[in-house]
């Protein structure tokens, strides 16, 4: 067999989505750049930094999905080169069927420079500030519709006197990166809590085992409420269930983040029980 024919079977082998009956599958549509923002970034001349944030944008946001240990990843953005290798090699590349779909779109992207001038020196101190917006539509791929929608906004400040250009800058820079894995990381958390919301899977005496892990926002330190469910509440316009019933029934504090679960420490119960909700205190 040629190297390059070993190569492409590699590839697919360690990009085609694993399906595991016990894990939804979720399709990742590649990032967009929204109309406006386009044609702004045409206008400032800044269509190559665009781009090349929604490139970063698009592989974090599957790396974090991926991270979450929630769904069956399949990445759009990766199909025409798993074709293209499954003709090389004389396979059919199968795209297995999705039960949600999400679409994700930059809405706003911002690199500038804040400046300030020491009133008593005169000195200007520079800090760069980076912004990012992202809205992430989640479909219900059998129903064709749309489930729900999320807005995430990050924005990230570096102070220094040190900059690649006033706005826009190179990609390689470390406050862009942040910027950029901090908006993946929130907009995969969010998705991953419309669908499945992190819930009390277990309680033994003062401890219980929250089913989230490395990969999504939970850490050590942080304290979590937690939520009763009780009855559905349906829109009186349509009849549609569009929630349930949350009664505040305890706190805990996160004392160990496992690969998929995390082990909390009550720290206030009026009737934690397995099956409650679980969301970070605000």
């Amino acid at each position: 067999m040629k190297k390059s024919g070993f190569s492409a079977i590699l590839l697919i082998l360690a990009l085609a989505p694993i399906c595991r009956a016990d894990l939804k599958k979720l399709a990742v549509s590649d990032v967009k750049a929204g109309p406006g923002l386009v044609q702004a970034a045409a206008v400032n001349n800044t269509t190559v930094s665009l781009e090349r944030v929604v490139q970063a944008f698009d592989s974090q946001l599957i790396d974090r999905m991926h991270g979450t240990r929630k769904f069956d990843i399949l990445a759009r953005s990766d199909l025409k080169q798993l074709a293209k290798e499954g003709d090389a090699v004389g396979n059919i590349f199968k795209i297995p069927e999705a039960d949600y779909i999400l679409v994700t779109t930059l809405d706003d992207f911002q690199d500038y420079k804040e400046t300030l001038a020491l009133p008593t020196t005169g000195e200007q101190l520079a800090k760069r500030v980076v912004r990012l917006t992202a809205v992430g539509k989640i479909y219900d791929a059998r129903a064709g519709r749309l489930i729900e929608s999320v807005n995430v906004t990050r924005e990230v400040k570096d102070a220094g006197t040190q900059f690649h250009s006033e706005r826009n800058g190179d990609l390689a820079d470390s406050v862009l990166e942040r910027a950029v894995e901090q908006i993946a990381d929130a907009t995969a958390n969010r998705v991953a809590d419309v669908i499945y919301p992190a819930k009390i899977i277990s309680k033994i005496d003062q401890q219980v085992t929250i089913n989230r892990g490395d990969g999504t926002d939970i850490a050590a330190g942080q304290i979590w409420q937690i939520w009763a469910l009780g009855a559905e509440l349906k829109d009186p316009d349509t009849g549609e269930v569009i929630d349930r019933e949350r009664l505040p029934v305890g706190k805990v504090r996160i004392v160990q983040v496992n690969p998929r679960t995390a082990i909390a420490e009550i720290v206030q119960d009026t009737g934690i029980a397995p099956g409650a909700l679980a969301q970070l205190a605000k």
